[in-house]
């Protein structure tokens, strides 16, 4: 069994003031045609990647060898979700990108940085939508020649950690892209649809370093394809958050996960009203009075699987999912 503390902070309840976001579509971004992707050998083994919103994506080719992609990030508007191997590197298993738009980003590699600009700078992100790419999901689903297929104990996480004046900062946010450790073997799944990762308990940050795990290792290191991709990008330029080392308050901690028999929940923000138990098609549950800090919440009678908690306060809504065993 699975037991550790979520702290989250999807919307920072209780913060005043206007609140200014730009979101990283990468729609307005050109291609070449329909049906490709970012390519630049401009410049061999340097930074040729992009900016879109008020963040810059790097991204390195190489010329050696008849050109190849070293790492970083490409966008693309590809919609091959069937394709097996790397020949299928550049799509999203989606096949489109967050909401029905046509472009979407990949990252290559185990360690990716995201560079924030302008006034997103020293703020913290939203959070950004994530997926598989086709090549990841398939070789997970199926194995291929470098990877195994996956089976019970398996998982393949993304985790993204700040740094904030050039130190990277304690706080670390993951999700799993594949996750197989569920007790009740038919919850196993590999990502295949856009998920939002929220970010802002990261608080203010200048760079995020995206970074890929997974149970299936060799001797040269993580034989699951190293793809992930995203959409939707969101920084937070709020005017009322000062510059400096001050974190982003998260809203409470909730634990253990998954649960059994008691969930149990430290509100850390005393604006938070009311917090509402969910299940995954949105319907309210129970309800509980805030006014106590701590919760005990019984899950004893729930069927197993996953459950959603909002909370709901002056500044807005913070949720964060649970898995009931």
């Amino acid at each position: 069994m699975r037991t550790f503390t979520i702290i989250f902070s999807a919307l920072v309840l209780g913060t005043s003031g206007m609140k200014a976001q730009t979101v990283a579509t990468f729609e307005s971004l050109s291609l070449a045609s329909a049906d490709t992707f970012y390519v630049n050998y401009s410049s061999s083994g340097s930074d040729v990647g992009f900016n879109n919103g008020l963040a810059h994506f790097p991204c390195v080719y190489d010329t050696s060898w008849g050109g190849f992609w070293s790492y970083g990030f490409v966008y693309s508007d590809r919609t091959d979700s069937v394709t097996s191997g790397y020949t299928n590197q550049y799509s999203a298993k989606t096949a489109i990108g967050y909401g029905g738009s046509a472009k979407y980003a990949i990252a290559y590699g185990t360690s990716n940085r995201v560079l924030l600009q302008g006034a997103a700078t020293d703020h913290p992100v939203s959070g950004v939508y994530v997926t598989n790419s086709t090549y990841a999901y398939n070789s997970m689903r199926d194995g291929d020649a470098f990877a195994r297929k996956f089976h019970n104990g398996d998982w393949f996480k993304l985790s993204v950690q700040g740094y904030h004046g050039g130190t990277l900062q304690p706080t670390i946010v993951s999700t799993y892209l594949a996750d197989f450790l569920f007790p009740d073997t038919t919850m196993n799944y590999i990502l295949k649809n856009w998920q939002w990762l929220n970010l802002a308990s990261l608080g203010p940050v200048d760079s995020l370093d995206f970074t890929l795990s997974s149970t299936d290792n060799g001797t040269y290191g993580m034989n699951t394809p190293a793809y992930f991709c995203i959409d939707n990008f969101t920084t937070d330029e709020s005017a009322n958050l000062s510059v400096g080392n001050t974190a982003v308050a998260p809203v409470a901690k909730v634990y253990p996960n998954p649960a059994l028999n008691t969930l149990y929940v430290d509100v850390a923000d005393n604006n938070v009203q009311l917090v509402a138990l969910l299940d995954m098609a949105g319907n309210v549950i129970r309800t509980y009075n805030a006014s106590l800090s701590h919760l005990e919440i019984n899950t004893a009678t729930l069927p197993a699987g996953i459950y959603v908690l909002q909370m709901t306060g002056s500044g807005g809504i913070a949720t964060v999912k649970f898995v009931k065993q």
